[in-house]
């Protein structure tokens, strides 16, 4: 999921320049046509290349934009000379299914290109527009607008192209998916030591050793056989991963990470795996391949440890199939190179203790003895399959809205699967291939304490808690039927004012948690001279996806929201939506000289000219009179460093109303 502040990124913000009270354009734009020579009759395409700062991504046009992220739009100014063949299409945009948003969204990160194909009607060619972006950022929490106009001309005098839109030239920044690949090395590495505790895998280190140690070569030749044996396997893994990057591709991985049709086939293999690993049947390779690579490991040399390692891959696959076919499936929706590095990071784990121990055989008397133990390492993995697959039946859920795993439906499925987890650790629980536990070991107690308590965190969340640390894994929030917080809200009589006037653009614009506020600047600061209240400023966007952040993990602590509904009056300025204002209501910018006509661009353009910052979210605490009473907060999901804001503004209030009251 997107947007989480971290101190290395204020640290970077602090070192580079980059600072909350500055305006930040992380997106910068080239427009060109395709063709610099042109003729009446000639399709050619406008070109609208965009170089974006590393963390930032800019949103395409090509999704649900009921969503709630901010397309990009495009308003060109028609004219005799050209005639549009189409919309604006995005070129190589990566699509995710967001969690917060609930569906499917499309974006750019570190370069971006759109193009309009058009016609060359007369010459010369003229072409002019503005358009319209949001740019986010995963690393910051901020989410910033942007506009930009273009007028390009060509013909036959003059083929070059002049853009009014930033000619900064597209540079390549640093790899935004280096994140996303170590995270995959790392999860496969992990599960690559799982593998070795499989009953398949474990008693074969010994043996497979023993080849090694007891052929006539001397040891420095059969150490070095050890480390080729040990490359082979992470070889042979690797090939496997670039055959499935090669194959599938970064376009079908796309499909593949958002369809339902491979999203529901891959929540069926988990399962299938799952019973695998429960002991209902066994996942084995062929046996004429297994008995073709047994009979070339006789060949001696490197071949023969080659084929010793494939014949190691082979014969434990009925272990490490789920595995592999796991992290293959995992890591197949994301960029080009993760089944490659899922791979490399699977193998490398898996070959250690070979090699290890056919380098120093005398540690494998410090192994422990094969045992039931190993198929309990099994049957553990299995729920953990169980449960790691429900995500994929979700994303398809979430996608085409099928109502079959809302969030309470989910959670009730991991309570019960990690309580059954519980009970087979503490040997309450046995499946067919399962030895007797007479009693239970340290190691599974400990286990078994954690996973109970897992439980026990999850079961507030059916109620309405948010479990904040499975917010990456849960559909969202929303989906929730009975949220025991949205009941006390709508039914409180308490704390929360009664709705005492209807404020402006409240039709289609709403404030979270159920507090009354405003919507326009001048109607709220009226109505707090009239209350004699300090007022919050709250500086949002409907496609701020860290503003819902806020909302939800911040403003819904009951310390703030008291604050919010008897200290203040808020007023939410939404610095992205459309709605156009009536002519007398516009606005000619003192920042860039633009006319402002629609709401989204007057609330972003006070932002910009008041606090030199276009970012969202952005709190402001002000006095009637509109004076800042504290410095501004960003986004910042400290609870009481907000309790703390507030309080401080309240405070500044009080003390220059009583010295106005002394004058």
């Amino acid at each position: 999921m997107r947007g989480k502040i971290t101190i290395l990124a204020i640290f970077m913000m602090v070192f580079s320049g980059l600072s909350f009270g500055q305006v930040i354009q992380p997106a910068k734009w080239k427009v060109e046509f395709s063709k610099k020579e042109v003729k009446v009759g000639d399709k050619i395409d406008i070109v609208f290349k965009a170089s974006i700062d590393k963390t930032w991504h800019v949103y395409s046009n090509d999704f649900d934009p009921d969503l709630g992220p901010i397309l990009i739009t495009f308003d060109f100014k028609d004219n005799a000379s050209y005639e549009r063949i189409g919309d604006v299409k995005p070129v190589n945009a990566h699509k995710h299914h967001d969690e917060i948003w609930g569906g499917e969204v499309s974006y750019f990160e570190s370069e971006g290109e759109m193009r309009q194909s058009i016609k060359v009607k007369e010459l010369p060619l003229k072409v002019a527009g503005t358009f319209e972006y949001q740019t986010c950022s995963d690393e910051t929490g901020q989410c910033v607008m942007g506009d930009e106009e273009f007028d390009l001309k060509a013909g036959k005098e003059d083929a070059k192209v002049v853009a009014a839109a930033s000619q900064t030239p597209v540079k390549k920044s640093d790899d935004p998916t280096k994140g996303s690949l170590w995270n995959i090395f790392i999860l496969a590495f992990l599960g690559g030591l799982a593998a070795i505790f499989t009953p398949c895998v474990f008693p074969m280190i010994p043996m497979t050793v023993s080849f090694f140690m007891h052929s006539d070569e001397n040891k420095a030749k059969a150490k070095f056989k050890a480390f080729f044996y040990g490359f082979s396997i992470i070889l042979i893994y690797t090939v496997i991963g670039t055959i499935v990057a090669v194959t599938l591709g970064a376009n079908f991985a796309n499909f593949l990470s958002t369809h339902w049709i491979p999203n529901v086939l891959f929540f069926v293999i988990f399962m299938v795996f799952a019973a695998s690993f429960f002991g209902m049947f066994e996942i084995t390779m062929p046996s004429w391949i297994v008995n073709k690579s047994v009979a070339n490991e006789d060949k001696g040399g490197l071949m023969g440890a080659f084929f010793m390692a494939f014949t190691l891959v082979l014969v434990s696959f009925s272990c490490t199939g789920p595995i592999v076919g796991a992290i293959l499936v995992a890591s197949a929706g994301g960029e080009v190179l993760m089944p490659i590095i899922g791979m490399l990071g699977f193998s490398s784990a898996f070959a250690l203790p070979f090699t290890l121990f056919a380098i120093f055989p005398s540690w494998l008397n410090n192994m422990p003895k094969s045992g039931g133990w190993l198929n309990s390492v099994k049957v553990v993995l299995g729920f953990i399959e169980v449960a790691l697959g429900l995500k994929f039946l979700s994303i398809a859920d979430q996608t085409y809205h099928w109502g079959i795993l809302d969030r309470e439906v989910y959670l009730a499925i991991w309570i019960v699967v990690f309580t059954l987890l519980g009970f087979y650790l503490l040997g309450k629980l046995k499946f067919a291939h399962d030895s007797d536990v007479k009693f239970v070991s340290v190691p599974r107690l400990m286990l078994s304490i954690v996973t109970f308590g897992f439980v026990v965190y999850m079961i507030p969340g059916l109620f309405g808690a948010p479990l904040k640390a499975l917010s990456g894994y849960m559909p969202p929030q929303a989906s929730l039927d009975f949220d025991i917080n949205k009941i006390v809200m709508n039914n409180s009589g308490g704390s929360t004012p009664k709705e005492t006037h209807t404020a402006k653009y409240s039709d289609f614009l709403h404030l979270p948690h159920g507090l009354n506020g405003y919507f326009d600047y001048e109607e709220g600061m009226a109505a707090a001279k009239a209350q004699s209240k300090p007022v919050f400023i709250d500086f949002t966007g409907h496609g701020c996806v860290n503003c819902r952040e806020m909302e939800s993990n911040v403003w819904s602590d009951p310390q703030v929201l008291k604050r919010l509904q008897e200290d203040y009056i808020v007023i939410a300025m939404y610095v992205d939506d459309k709605t156009r204002l009536p002519k007398e209501e516009w606005i000619v910018s003192e920042y860039d000289g633009k006319k402002k006509k629609t709401l989204g661009k007057k609330n972003a353009d006070f932002q910009i000219s008041n606090y030199n910052v276009n970012a969202q979210p952005y709190y402001c605490l002000l006095d009637s009179n509109g004076n800042d009473l504290t410095e501004p907060r960003a986004y910042d999901l400290n609870v009481e460093a907000f309790v703390e804001f507030l309080d401080r503004g309240k405070q500044e209030f009080n003390q220059k109303k009583t010295a106005q009251a002394i004058k």
